[in-house]
This record gives structure tokens, C-alpha cells and sequence, in this order.
């Protein structure tokens, strides 16, 4: 398994779930002295990143770029896949896919959770699924060429009220039918949804693609209550050599927080 963080440009909102919220090329070198082997960077639109730069600080830091994240895509510009409004649809599908675009050039997934959109109340049941369904696999089928997985996340039932199981995540993967789809489990919300989390890691342990780690308060791993003991155990027994990347909140600053899960989870990898 690899170590990596969750870093965003210095334009992002303050609310973005990542740890270091700055400069690409400050939080990079910051990211590599901490013994981080990846970035997963966490963009509003393909035109906030330089690609060649990036690629010259990858190199200089000895950084990989596993994930591009969209929850800003989402949260800032509140497009969504779900939506009834076909235009925004169509606006999501044109931003992820710029997004696509910058993950081809790195080698890395793009992450789709909260930018799938809510379940919407008032329309016939399944009329919001259906649209994310279509919108996802044209996602994928876009992807698929460039080599690109895109990695489906659930989120918990209070900030999303669909897909938030590894199992819902998995039911919806089998009606696209597209095989670079895979799972992106978040322990934080696992927490909250699942009865057990290593049971739930094993069983859908052949999508598995991509983890994110952050406690049960949000906060570095080993300031709250999980074992991640028992969970970098059971991913290791089922053979999962992929990013565990930490998504937590920049407590009590960004770079405590960042050596926190750093030199807790290296012990335990």
C-alpha cells in the first residue's frame, strides 16, 4: 500500500475536505518530506492546474497524483449528475470530463461523491438514479479509451441521500456495466453506514480501487475512536496494494494534521 494526502489549490473553499488548501508546489514539497508517496488533488475544473508543472513537481518530489478529486464541482458550483435540470447535467458532464482529461495525464482515477447529486424528492422513484446511471456510464465509456477508472464513493446519509454503502455503490456499478468503474471507500463514512467495516471491505474487496482515511470525528487517523489496526489488517488480507490517502480536517493546524496520520498510519503499513 501507498501513503496519500488530500490537497487542493489555494482558490478552493475553505470547506474543502483536504489538509493542505495552498499552493500546488508548497503543499507538494510539504507532502514529500512528510514521506507521502501521492497527492490526490482536488479541483474545481481543469483549468486550475498546469500540467507540465505539475508534472516537473511530481518528478522533483518523487510524487504520484493516484486521484483527481470533484467534490468541488459539486460544492462550489453545485453541478450534479442527478439533477432534473438537463442543463446542468450536461455542465456536470463537461466539467468531468475535463477532469478526466487532467487524470489522464497523470495516470490517476477521478473520484465521483458528492457530484452525483441527491435523490430527488419530489420525482417518481427512480427517475434520479436512472439519470445518474446514463450520466455515469457516458462518464466511463469517455474514460475508458484514455485509461481511466473512475472511482464511485458513498457518502454518508447526512450529507447525501444516495449511494451511501459499499453495496448500494456496488448494485449501481453492475447496472452500468462499465469495468473501469470501482469503488472508493472513505472510513469516515463507512463509520456511520456500515455494520462492520472490515466485513464490508471483504466483500466487496474485488472493486475496491482507491481509500480514503479519516477518523471518526474527521480528524488524523489515531485521534479518535476506529481501529485502524484491524482495517489496514483486513485490507492487506485481501490484498489491496492501492493509496490509502487521508481526508481529514486540518486539526488543529494543516501541518499537524498531516504529521499526525503520516507517522501514525506509516507504523502500522
Amino acid at each position: 500500500m501507498k501513503l496519500g494526502i488530500a490537497i487542493a489549490p489555494k482558490e478552493a473553499l475553505p470547506s474543502t475536505f483536504v489538509v493542505f488548501r495552498d499552493d500546488i508546489k508548497l503543499t507538494m514539497e510539504k507532502a514529500y518530506k512528510l514521506g507521502y508517496e501521492g497527492v490526490e488533488l482536488a479541483l474545481l475544473d481543469d483549468s486550475q492546474i498546469n500540467i507540465e508543472g505539475v508534472k516537473a513537481l511530481c518528478q522533483k518530489y518523487q510524487l504520484e497524483i493516484p486521484m483527481i478529486s470533484s467534490g468541488q464541482v459539486y460544492a462550489q458550483s453545485h453541478l450534479c449528475l442527478t439533477s432534473s435540470d438537463k442543463g446542468i447535467r450536461s455542465q456536470a458532464i463537461a466539467r468531468l470530463k475535463g477532469l478526466i482529461d487532467v487524470a489522464e495525464q497523470f495516470g490517476s482515477m477521478v473520484n465521483i461523491g458528492r457530484v452525483r447529486g441527491p435523490i430527488e424528492d419530489s420525482e417518481p422513484c427512480g427517475s434520479s438514479e436512472r439519470r445518474f446511471i446514463d450520466s455515469l456510464g457516458m462518464l466511463a465509456l469517455y474514460a475508458e479509451p484514455k485509461g481511466v477508472h473512475i472511482a464511485l464513493e458513498p457518502v454518508n446519509r447526512y450529507e447525501l441521500n444516495f449511494i451511501n454503502t459499499l453495496e448500494e455503490a456496488q448494485q449501481i456499478i453492475l447496472k452500468t456495466g462499465r469495468p473501469n468503474i470501482k469503488i472508493m471507500p472513505d472510513t469516515f463514512h463507512m463509520n456511520i453506514e456500515e455494520p462492520c467495516i472490515e466485513a464490508s471491505l471483504v466483500a466487496h474487496r474485488d472493486l475496491i480501487a482507491y481509500i480514503h482515511f479519516a477518523e471518526s470525528n474527521r480528524w488524523a487517523p489515531g485521534m479518535g475512536h476506529l481501529n485502524f489496526p484491524n482495517i489496514i489488517n483486513t485490507l492487506k488480507s485481501i490484498g489491496y496494494e492501492g493509496y490509502v490517502t487521508v481526508e481529514i480536517l486540518p486539526h488543529p493546524s494543516p501541518d499537524d494534521a498531516a504529521l499526525q496520520a503520516a507517522n501514525y498510519l506509516k507504523t502500522l503499513m
